[in-house]
Formats: structure tokens, C-alpha cells, sequence
């Protein structure tokens, strides 16, 4: 029997989220032969923590289903004694980089990875605290089910359990290492009011991610494709591919990895940044190794305090960091887009040194690119005026700090990747469930 861990990072008040997870979890162990770890890594203050322990008390227990609920103490206890166990260098910013004060998407899921590594878990699953399930005949509709009917296989064993098949023959003998599919509802980032008030100005903005030296025809298709999801048809049916994965299919709501993934690479621990948490995506389909993508898409919503005050003030600033985090990501995929199945050994292990390599070598980058795309943010929301006027006069003083940031963060991203290795490898001696008092 497999151990699996399902998780949910959550920094808000998800109580309704976690029963729902609850349910998937027991549908997992009724369908599956699997063992799983439900695993809520909760960075909420005690009031709503307490909530979140009152709604996961009365999940209905089973024997092969295993609650864990872990407050940053608890995170930082378990990480503690794995940075040290490691005996890595520079421990103190390990440590800040796997648990930070500020928002990182890409930290807390890899606090998950090393947590499943030490319960000894094949894979994690990942959701998020803003998305519920889309129902069918009045029954959710769980995303496990196809994590679970072909992750880790062979992928000339996941034929007979998938729709279609788009396999090179090269890759018959990989593991499946990466399941997922997308997104009904809102857009995934939350700039669609944007959009409504200006489309010209929307392209202009999401344009600003696209690589440098993008035509206007692929900056066009790059905002077409993004922030999206599936759109908004209701599942009818199930569908599902195997092969290399469509990366724009998925959505990190709505994700399982295989540990042969995560455990040789992290996600980059930027903060304040969204869509620091999609780099293995392109790993996963640059290494070559085999992909499902299926169509039991998450309903995404959007919470409130992301639109008012500083709530979006926050929000604002982390897509803004976002656009900038490009300067240094662009680089590295495109080494990897080249290199293909060279990212890998031959026993299909990604080469985590090449990675490494690959992001270290992107921080030289000229910064001439980000000070164009703050100029274009800058100029842009003035001309939306009210509250993205403001938004512009906030970060206005911030420009420098921002530029160094965004080439800080991915010096990080390389240093933690250079240290991976030694900290899965630490955490599977280590026990996350050691209580705080018991350190």
C-alpha cells in the first residue's frame, strides 16, 4: 500500500475547504489501495486556527487516513531539525527561505514536499484554501481519482486508464510524473476588473510577461491564454491524456506530483510573488516525463480582502513581482525547453545540479527589461486612476528594492536547490509530527 499526501497551505479562513478535502481524502481510501496523509499546513492566526481544528475534528476517521494540522510553530519545529540534521551552510536563510514571514507560494508547497517525504509518501496532492469542488449529479467530482489511477506508473501502464494516449515512444518506459488538470470560474489571478475597466490596458500589463523581444501576434495569444483556466462549461464527463503534459492545462489548485519530481527539485521560494509555485510544471514537461491532464477542473473564487485596501495593495504588488520574477525565469526555460531529455538521467532522475546551474546563471541578467516593465505598470494603472493610481504612487518609492528582489529571489531559488538533495534526504529521518512541547 502507498502513502499519499493530500495537503492544503492555507493562510485564511478555509474551514468549508478542509471538510470538502476530508471528503476527497475518504474517497481516495474507498477507491484506491493508498494510506492517506492529510496534511493542512495552517499559517492562520489561533482564532481561525482553532475554527479550521473544530471543522478537521469532525472528519469522519478511518484507519488509513491520517490528519495532520500544523501551525508555523509546528512547521518551524519540523524544519529546525531538518535544516540541521542537513548540516547545510547558511542554515538561518534556509530556514527563512522555507518558511518566510511574508506570502510564498512556492515555500509553503515545499514545506508539503518535505513534510511527504518524511511520512514517507509517494506523491502529494495539492489544493488550495479559494477553489471548491464542481459537483456531478449532485456527487463532487475529486481530481485524486485520476492522480491516483496513473501517478508513478510507467506510462505504458497508464494507457489503459486514460482517454487518449499522445506518448513519443521514448517516453513509454518514464514514470507518470505529473497529474492535474485546471480551473472553472474566475480568472486564477485577480485582475479581471482590470480587463472590464480597460482591455487595451489589460493586454498592455499581462503582455509584460511574456519573454523580451515577444511579437505583438505572441504577446497577444500569451494574455489570450492566461489567468483563464477551462473557462466556465460544467464537467460532464471524464476526459483525460497522457503524454507530454499542456502545462496552460493546469493549475497548482488542482495538481499531483510524484516524489521522483519534487524531491530532486523545489519550487523558487520568492515571495510576494504569484505564480512562484508553477516553475516544476516546466520541468516536468521540459524533462520529457510523461504527464496526464484531465478535466475534473476546481471551481476558483475569489476571497474578498484581496480587493479592498490592503488587501489589494498586497495583491497588487505580488502580481507586479510576478512580472518582474520573468526577467530570470525566462532564462532558465529556455535552457530547459533546449536541453529536453538531457535534464534527465538514465534512470529518469532530473538532473537537480543542471537546474541549479541553469538558475545561478539567470541572475546576471540586465535589469534594463524590469525597469520597462515597472515604467509600463506604472503608466498604466495612472491611467486606470482610483484605487490603481494609488497603487502606482505606493510602489513608486519601492522600484529599487523591487529590482533587487526579483534577482535576490532567484539567487535563493538556486541556493535551495543546491541544498534539496540533503534536506529530503534529512527529512526522512525526522518525524513532523513531534510535538512543539516535545523539542
Amino acid at each position: 500500500m502507498r502513502a499519499i499526501c493530500l495537503t492544503l497551505p492555507t493562510n485564511r479562513p478555509c474551514a468549508a475547504t478542509i471538510t470538502a478535502l476530508g471528503e476527497e481524502a475518504a474517497y481516495a481510501v474507498e477507491h484506491f489501495d493508498v494510506e492517506v496523509h492529510l496534511l493542512v499546513l495552517d499559517s492562520c492566526a489561533e482564532p481561525i486556527r482553532d475554527e479550521h481544528a473544530a471543522a478537521i475534528s469532525k472528519l469522519t476517521p478511518h484507519e488509513r487516513i491520517v490528519v495532520h494540522h500544523f501551525d508555523e510553530a509546528r512547521q518551524r519545529d519540523f524544519l529546525q531539525r531538518v535544516i540541521e540534521r542537513a548540516g547545510v551552510t547558511k542554515p538561518d536563510l534556509l530556514l527563512d527561505l522555507m518558511l518566510p514571514a511574508e506570502v510564498s507560494y512556492g515555500a509553503c508547497t515545499n514545506r508539503a514536499f518535505l513534510i511527504a517525504s518524511a511520512l514517507g509518501c509517494a506523491s502529494v496532492h495539492r489544493r488550495d484554501s479559494d477553489s471548491v469542488y464542481q459537483l456531478l449529479d449532485g456527487e463532487p467530482v475529486y481530481p485524486v481519482h485520476h492522480e491516483l489511477l496513473s501517478l508513478g506508473k510507467r506510462a505504458v501502464d497508464a494507457v489503459p486508464d486514460v482517454t487518449r494516449t499522445r506518448l513519443d515512444p521514448a517516453d513509454v518506459h518514464k514514470p507518470v510524473a505529473m497529474v492535474g488538470s485546471s480551473f472553472v470560474g474566475e480568472l486564477s489571478v485577480d485582475i479581471g476588473e482590470i480587463r472590464d475597466l480597460d482591455p487595451a490596458l489589460y493586454y498592455e500589463v499581462v503582455g509584460l510577461w511574456a519573454e523580451e523581444g515577444a511579437t505583438a501576434e505572441e504577446r497577444r495569444e500569451l494574455v489570450d491564454e492566461s489567468f483563464v483556466g477551462a473557462g466556465t462549461d460544467p464537467f460532464t464527463h471524464d476526459e483525460s491524456t497522457l503524454g507530454t503534459p499542456d502545462i496552460w492545462r493546469i493549475d497548482m489548485c488542482n495538481i499531483g506530483l510524484h516524489h521522483e519530481v519534487y524531491e530532486r527539485v523545489p519550487l523558487p521560494p520568492a515571495t510576494n510573488t504569484i505564480g512562484s509555485d508553477y516553475f516544476l510544471l516546466h520541468l516536468v514537461r521540459d524533462a520529457t516525463l510523461p504527464g496526464v491532464v484531465h478535466n475534473r477542473n476546481i471551481v476558483n473564487y475569489y476571497t474578498p480582502e484581496r480587493r479592498t485596501g490592503p488587501g489589494f495593495t498586497a495583491y497588487q504588488l505580488r502580481f507586479t513581482k510576478f512580472l518582474l520574477s520573468m526577467l530570470y525565469l525566462y532564462p532558465v526555460y529556455t535552457a530547459m525547453e533546449k536541453a529536453r531529455g538531457a535534464l534527465l538521467d538514465e534512470n529518469h532522475h532530473v538532473r537537480a545540479a543542471t537546474i541549479a546551474e541553469l538558475a545561478g546563471r539567470s541572475t546576471g541578467a540586465d535589469r534594463a527589461e524590469n525597469v520597462r516593465r515597472l515604467d509600463v505598470v506604472d503608466r498604466c494603472y495612472r491611467q486606470l486612476g482610483g484605487k490603481y493610481a494609488e497603487f502606482a504612487d505606493h510602489i513608486l518609492p519601492l522600484r529599487e528594492r523591487l529590482l533587487d528582489e526579483a534577482q535576490a529571489d532567484m539567487e535563493d531559488f538556486a541556493l535551495l536547490i543546491e541544498a534539496w538533495g540533503a534536506l529530503v534526504t534529512a527529512s526522512r529521518s525526522e518525524s513532523p509530527a513531534r510535538s512543539v512541547d516535545d523539542a
